[in-house]
């Protein structure tokens, strides 16, 4: 082994190897206002091949935005494109005002016939609830969930029905035992670790899965990940995984690549991050358009020159001149 070699390996050191869960939020395109369900079949069939498991009727795919039957009409094309057995995970949405436990039942028997596993989406009425009252909310609303659920604190940056917990609710939210695991995205890192300390003392099994698009490195330090930013680019997501758990330092470059394009897309106003999904899907040839939800909000089309030079970086273009020339350039 070589001095540079051994140099690398020891600043390697400072890390430790460790086999990440990731999950892709994957974005639901649009033609119009009308879905586009060849473009999103084919991206979950991709984001599946990548070797990530797919989260669908999350904030990524407008789940907030849909009906109860575009929801269910979203869960029977994954079904679809992925065949029977094969996981995967789904917002959970109240009907009405959420401040039932019943008023999530027919969107958890929705995901549970399709075989996916629930992301429980928080509602305004559940803020004003105490710790106690809180957990024993969820423990309600999960206590059918065959096979359990994940919980899902969002943060009002985000969307304004989401909340993040205080430290003592997530404790409480530890000791149900049918929530296997909790998307923390806050977008602070301190808030974050303090969870993984709490879950590391008091439930060691549970899984923290990171939603913090930026600062997707938390998976080097105990997290996994149920990310928007995946759906960008779910194979460069799963090499930067396998690089973690194989101990190897280039891990650290593809963190770095992946992160400028999350400090590009996730900037604000965060809820625009779905027009720059679909930006620069566009551009890298994986979706005809870049046409979103009719009620979501977008970023300008200049945007497309940042986006660009992230796909470049990441080696997303198989022909860089053709892409700027036919998906870059007329848009400015």
């Amino acid at each position: 082994m070589s001095q540079a070699e051994r140099d690398l390996a020891a600043a390697w050191g400072r890390l430790a190897p460790r086999r990440v869960h990731g999950i892709a939020a994957v974005l639901l395109p649009y033609r119009g206002e009308e879905i586009d369900w060849p473009g999103f079949e084919a991206h979950v069939a991709c984001t599946r091949a990548a070797g990530l498991d797919v989260a669908v009727n999350m904030d990524t795919g407008f789940g907030d935005l849909l009906g109860a039957h575009e929801r269910a009409a979203v869960l029977d094309a994954v079904r679809t494109v992925l065949g029977e057995g094969v996981p995967f995970f789904a917002g959970a949405f109240p009907d009405g005002a959420g401040a039932d436990p019943r008023d999530w039942r027919a969107g958890l028997e929705a995901i549970a016939a399709r075989g996916a596993r629930p992301v429980l989406v928080q509602s305004r009425a559940m803020h004003a609830l105490g710790p106690a009252d809180k957990a024993a909310f969820y423990a309600e609303l999960v206590e059918p969930a065959a096979g359990g659920a994940l919980a899902f604190e969002l943060s009002p940056r985000f969307a304004p029905h989401g909340e993040i917990w205080d430290d003592e609710t997530f404790e409480r939210i530890l000791a149900v035992e049918n929530i296997l695991g909790s998307k923390h995205s806050s977008l602070e890192r301190g808030v974050e670790l303090r969870r993984l300390a709490a879950r590391d003392r008091v439930r060691p099994d549970y899984r923290l899965y990171t939603g913090n698009d930026l600062a997707i490195d938390l998976v080097a330090y105990g997290s996994d990940y149920l990310l928007g930013l995946a759906t960008f680019a779910p194979e460069r997501f799963a090499e930067r995984d396998r690089a973690l758990a194989a101990g190897e330092a280039s891990f650290l470059e593809r963190n770095d690549a992946l992160q400028h394009l999350g400090n590009v897309g996730f900037r604000e106003p965060i809820p625009a991050y779905k027009h720059a999904a679909a930006q620069f899907l566009h551009i890298g040839g994986l979706l005809e358009h870049d046409g979103i939800h009719p009620r979501a909000p977008r970023r300008p089309a200049s945007d497309r020159v940042l986006l660009f030079d992230c796909a470049r970086r990441l080696d997303l273009l198989d022909d860089p001149q053709r892409a700027w020339q036919e998906r870059v350039e007329p848009w400015l």
